[in-house]
Parts: C-alpha cells; structure tokens; sequence
C-alpha cells in the first residue's frame, strides 16, 4: 500500500506539469520504491515527501511549493535511465534525485549532465562527489565508499587492540558495492590483518547457507558486511546456526535499530552516520510525529534518510531563490551548508570542489545490558 500511495502521487503530480512549472519549484525523483532493494531505498522516498509536505504546508519555499514527482525504477538500470531521461527532458524538473541502487548511476548521470540538471544520490554516495567534484553530482546519503569501509576496519583494529587477526568480507554483487569491499579487502591487509573469505551475495539472496558456510568455515576473528541489510542479517543468522562465534560489524542500514533490539546479540556491532532513534533527538520526535500524522507503514527509525536529502532540497531551494532553473540551483548547491540538527555528527557542507562533505562522522551501536548502547562517540574523518 505504501508503494501504491506512491505511485498514485507521482501519476497524479505528473499530469499537471506544465502548470507546475510556473507556479513552484519541480523535484524530480526515480528510486527503488519497488523491488529488491525496497526495503533500503523505500523509506527515503517517503522521508522526502513528507519533508517537502511540511514544508508546503508551512507556505513553500520563497512563496512558492515544491512539487516532488517520484518514478519507481524497481533498482533496473534501463527503468533509471528512462526516469531520469523523462524527468529532465519532459518534466523540466530544476532539481534530479536518484533514490536507487548503483546499477542506475551511469545512465542517471548521462541524463543529468547531458541537460545540465543537479543530481542528488539518495542511495549510495559515488566517488564522483568526492573532491575534485565532478559538476552537477552531489550526495548527502549515510553511505561513503572508502570511508565506510577505513571507519570499520579501524573500529576492529581498536576493539581488538592488534590487528593481528583475521577477516571475513562479504557484500552484494553489484558495482558500487563489490567495489567497496575490494577496498576492504586491500585496506585490511595494508593494515597487517588477514582476509580469509570475500563473499559476493546477488541482491534476491534466499539460501543465505551457501555463503554462511564459506564465511563461518574460513573461521574469521571478525567479519564486515557492506551490502543491504536483508543480505546482512539472514548471514549473520546463517553464521551463528552454523556455529560461528566471532564478532560481526555490519553497515547501519535503516532498519539495523530494529533488528538490533532483536538479534539481542552483543557480539553484533553496527556502524553508521545516522544517530539511532534511540537518542530520542527532538528532530527524532519531529520525524515521528511526520510520519504518523502522515500514515507512513516504515518505523520512523527508517525515514531519517529521506528527511535529510529534504533538508537538502530545501536550502538548495531557497538558496537559488526564485525564478528558478536547474543551473541556479546547481550554482547554489555548490555553496551552502545542511545542519541536520544531530541526526548526523556533522553538518553536510558542499562547496565547488567537494559535493560530499567535508567531515564524515561515524557512530557504532550494539545490544548491551538489556537496551543499545552506543560504543563510544562520533569518529570524525576528514574528507580530502
């Protein structure tokens, strides 16, 4: 039903584009609303949109609304590229958000540079925002390739207190991902540890078993896991019937709170940019009370995501000011700052040369003593 109400609002917002175009600010948006990566990309969606429905609610931006027109590319490239192509050419859209897995980024990317449109990644941020910044590529997601990866293994390093042991890998097969922990993997044996396994799990994994048993058989002192969290959690689960032991550090998708508080595993250690819900930030509160005022099906705990890249839109917004076109926005974003009000340690800075940030702060987070706790503060890494 969440997918459908969706859907429905995209149809229905696209009909009156033409009109739009003079009366508001038009945001485009193609995401994973369906399929398989749903679970991860789903949630931002509606971050967004309830983000943007508070904000029209209060009187627009310079006066004036922000349509959001949302296309479901269910994670395919081909479905990516044909969203964005439309929502550029067709929708005249100031503003573009890929919201979906990185088997659409390359044909996003041709659509955006080609009409000369800002694009913000709502999934995984590519190397192409970090400095020097390719033009109109900007991010403000959790996820970081190369920094995610370097702020896990030294948290291994730390807990363990040497880096004389071993590690298990394991990640999606798909690009951005397989990427990242070929990193891993090069980075921990720069760091004197030993990789013994690397598993690659396709996106609709059910028999997690086959994958579990490598990973568990190679007997790891530790394993990280940068892939989606239903990938995650079903080895993680698979590794312990199978009798494995040792400590796991998993990526804090959206729903590692919730599962977390389940699994009651303190062995199961999670790491991420997104304070947890269970600070009961106001911000937090703020989203909570959103996402019931607005019927939204996902815990609250899963739209902060989405509230962030709406943060995001709107100081792009009211910092192009109006009129506005897709190149006033571009210029605007490449100058201003997103405080996220502690749902993230940092404020999300972008300038000419760096679409990232200019600090990337990290949190981890276990099951301990009956509740979750957080394992020490913020670990902050400069962006270069």
């Amino acid at each position: 039903m969440n997918a459908l109400r969706v859907t429905l609002f995209s149809l229905i917002a696209s009909l009156s584009v033409p009109s739009v175009a003079q009366e508001g600010y038009i945001v485009g948006l193609s995401g994973a609303v369906t399929g398989p990566l749903s679970n991860i990309l789903g949630p931002s969606v509606d971050g967004i949109r309830i983000y943007l429905d508070r904000i029209n609610a209060a009187g627009g931006i310079h006066g004036k609304p922000v349509r959001l027109l949302v296309r479901d590319d269910q994670s395919e490239a081909s479905k990516g590229a044909a969203n964005a192509k439309r929502l550029v050419t067709q929708d005249n859209v100031h503003l573009l958000i890929n919201a979906s897995s990185s088997a659409t980024y390359q044909p996003t990317i041709a659509e955006a540079k080609r009409a000369g449109t800002p694009l913000i990644f709502g999934g995984v941020c590519p190397t192409e925002v970090y400095p020097p910044a390719q033009a109109f590529l900007f991010c403000t997601t959790s996820f970081a390739a190369r920094y995610d990866s370097r702020a896990a293994l030294d948290f291994i390093k730390e807990t363990a207190g040497t880096t004389d042991l071993s590690v298990g890998l394991m990640s999606m097969a798909i690009p951005v991902a397989r990427a990242e922990i070929d990193f891993a993997e090069i980075r921990s044996k720069e760091m004197g540890m030993r990789p013994v396994d690397k598993e690659l799990m396709p996106p609709a994994t059910a028999d997690f078993t086959p994958f579990a048993t490598k990973l568990s058989g190679a007997k790891p002192d530790w394993i990280w896991s940068w892939t989606a969290w239903d990938l995650q959690a079903g080895a993680y689960e698979a590794t312990r019937r199978l009798g494995w032991k040792g400590k796991f550090v998993g990526w804090a998708h959206i729903q590692a709170e919730d599962s977390i508080a389940a699994f009651r595993d303190p062995n199961l250690y999670v790491i991420g940019t997104n304070a947890f819900f269970s600070e009961s930030l106001p911000v937090q509160q703020e989203i909570t009370a959103a996402a019931k005022a607005a019927g939204i099906a996902y815990p609250a705990s899963r739209l902060a995501e989405g509230w962030i890249t709406g943060m995001a839109i709107e100081a792009a917004l009211k910092a192009a000011g109006w009129p506005a076109t897709p190149a006033k926005v571009n210029a605007a974003m490449e100058s201003i700052k997103i405080d996220t009000k502690g749902l993230r340690g940092d404020v999300i800075e972008w300038s000419k040369d760096n679409h990232f940030r200019t600090r990337q702060s990290y949190r981890i987070y276990r099951w301990n003593n009956g509740k979750i706790e957080a394992v020490g503060g913020w670990r902050k890494y400069d962006v270069q």
